[in-house]
């Protein structure tokens, strides 16, 4: 398990077995009741092939998530509503991001939501395609080039 940190907020990088309890906390939170993703779509099964990152405030609460799966796709990106807009989102897409080139990937990728576009964006991603449903939300791929 390996953690950093950034104003009040500190994130720990781990396997499913580390992550699972406050990982699935957050994703039902966010997807399934905010969202409304049937649970069942938001279960997949990979997870435990994933590494996973979670996020804590001072307090030790729980408050996002994402995962890196093994081909280099980041998802399942979740933060809480109330700390959502203070940067606990750049701060975990950047460290998968660097999780994914300390383990050698020349590119990551993603499915952003409609919405999150242009959030991605600012971290450096590129929208690719055209935009398609994924458990009825619109999303557009996206992908991101690694430099050393």
């Amino acid at each position: 398990m390996n953690t950093t940190h950034l104003d009040g907020f500190r994130i720990v990088i781990g396997d499913w077995q580390q992550c699972a309890n406050d990982a699935t906390r957050i994703r039902h939170e966010v997807f399934v009741e905010e969202q409304q993703v049937p649970l069942h779509e938001e279960i997949d099964g990979r997870d435990v092939q994933c590494v996973h990152a979670v996020v804590y405030a001072a307090n030790d609460e729980p408050v996002a998530t994402g995962r890196l799966l093994p081909d280099g796709h980041i998802g399942r990106m979740a933060v809480r509503k109330p700390y959502r807009g203070r940067g606990v989102g750049a701060f975990l897409l950047g460290r998968l991001v660097d999780e994914a080139r300390r383990r050698g990937h020349l590119q990551v990728e993603l499915a952003a939501q409609l919405h999150a576009r242009n959030f991605y964006a600012a971290q450096g991603f590129v929208a690719e395609g055209a935009v398609f449903l994924d458990a009825g939300i619109e999303h557009v791929s996206m992908r991101r080039v690694l430099t050393a």
